[in-house]
């Protein structure tokens, strides 16, 4: 009876051991992935124009992407976009002169999307400086965004395979590269 109570307490004390490293190792991973999630990309306002004339052509469906919460490799943080989003107004009948009328804010320049093979870049481009809209890269690619004063670099990374987004505009108008390596 004594070693089949022995057994007993070497496998309950395994059980507890084990049990415990577990528990450590899922609380430790835990922390540190629930500091990487972020917040999807915020969409790029449309404009009455760009919805009149997405109604006139037909368009490719859109893809989604998955949800960064439901497993795949962590992703850097996506900057947020930095203007407001463009708010429409519908017009009453006859708009009185104690009311004033809004208009939403045009658009700082022409927002452009880059797809590549590692990601998504879009760049609002105005005719001397460009900003960064939004930046996502595509599923087992990871990114790092790069700003100065006078361009921006988004480079798309997985294994060795290297897609870089450069939009400058040092001497002269944005210009956007992309180059794959």
């Amino acid at each position: 009876m004594a070693p089949m109570r022995r057994g007993l307490v070497h496998v309950l004390a395994w059980l507890l051991a084990t049990g415990a490293a577990v528990a450590l190792s899922w609380w430790g991973v835990h922390t540190v992935m629930a500091g990487t999630a972020y917040d999807p990309p915020r969409a790029v306002p449309i404009t009455a124009a760009e919805a009149a004339a997405a109604h006139a052509s037909p368009s490719p469906p859109a893809t989604s992407r998955p949800s960064p919460r439901s497993g795949g490799t962590p992703r850097a943080a996506t900057p947020t976009p930095s203007r407001p989003p463009v708010r429409t107004t519908t017009p009453s009948s006859k708009p009185t002169p104690s009311s004033p009328t809004t208009s939403a804010p045009a658009p700082a320049g022409d927002v452009k999307p880059y797809d590549t093979p590692g990601g998504r870049a879009v760049f609002d481009v105005g005719p001397a400086s460009a900003t960064l809209v939004s930046a996502s890269p595509g599923t087992g690619w990871s990114m790092q965004v790069w700003k100065t004063e006078t361009w921006i670099r988004v480079e798309f990374s997985r294994s060795t395979d290297r897609v870089t987004v450069f939009c400058d505009w040092h001497d002269g108008p944005p210009h956007v590269d992309v180059q794959t390596y």
